[in-house]
């Protein structure tokens, strides 16, 4: 994921490695750029980018991206806060490409639902943080399954940017989010860079690495799977759910 954003120096340097070995999909977030897509495009990769309004969808289909993802209320991380099916459909309204559904996605059904709104595919995020595979803390991994939607902040003072957090996590590191300001400066490079630095505990809670991020969907993942064993129950809800759907749509024909 590439941070097209003027606070990330390391931006040219990581598009030039991308190039490099030709990477078949980037993801880019936070500002879309036709010279980037222009690059990408020049060995046969794809660009898809994140937005969270019409406004930021309409300036990176501008820029020539390849797809759409809708980032709506209650995703984790960066979230925006409109409703997904406003958000899709006004996406929709002027964008034909590919579009992506993310924000409280985690189990089968509600890729169809995503599907059937007018999203090509689901984009899920904390779903798979609770997978044998991932790499997150074994303590990150017990909170979300301890956690509930009501347990999710949305709040600007963490990272400089509107972000859902784990309150739990913010409590656990002291802070009080009443009382905290927005940070002034926003460095998004240094900032992940800390977050996976070991010598972390020296220099207090970082976002990300210690101040943990999730979004709405939590209250439904109460385990810790191998991902090939989620990715067959996702199919298998995936597939009851469309057969549902159509033997309903039969019984109202």
């Amino acid at each position: 994921n590439l941070i097209v954003h003027k606070s990330n120096p390391r931006l040219a340097a990581d598009l030039e490695v991308c190039v490099k070995h030709k990477v078949p999909l980037i993801i880019t977030s936070l500002g879309a750029q036709s010279e980037l897509v222009d690059a990408v495009h020049g060995y046969g990769g794809l660009v898809f980018h994140d937005v969270v309004n019409a406004r930021h969808a309409k300036k990176a289909a501008q820029a020539g991206v390849d797809g759409l993802i809708a980032v709506s209320a209650g995703a984790g991380g960066h979230a925006g806060t409109l409703n997904p099916f406003a958000l899709v459909n006004e996406i929709r309204a002027f964008f034909d490409k590919t579009v992506l559904l993310s924000g409280s996605l985690s189990t089968g059904s509600d890729i169809a639902a995503a599907q059937m709104m007018g999203a090509d595919l689901a984009y899920m995020g904390t779903r798979f943080i609770n997978t044998q595979e991932c790499m997150a803390q074994d303590e990150y991994k017990q909170q979300i399954t301890q956690t509930t939607a009501n347990d999710i902040v949305y709040t600007p003072v963490i990272s400089g940017v509107d972000a859902n957090f784990i309150r739990q996590s913010v409590e656990a590191a002291g802070l009080d989010l009443a009382t905290l300001e927005r940070p002034s400066k926003i460095d998004f490079g240094a900032e992940l860079d800390e977050a996976s630095d070991d010598s972390h505990e020296a220099q207090g809670a970082k976002p990300w690495k210690d101040i943990w991020s999730a979004g709405h969907g939590v209250g439904s993942i109460q385990d810790t799977p191998a991902a090939k064993d989620l990715i067959q129950r996702l199919k298998s809800e995936y597939q009851l759910a469309q057969e549902q759907f159509q033997a309903k749509t039969q019984k109202l024909a």
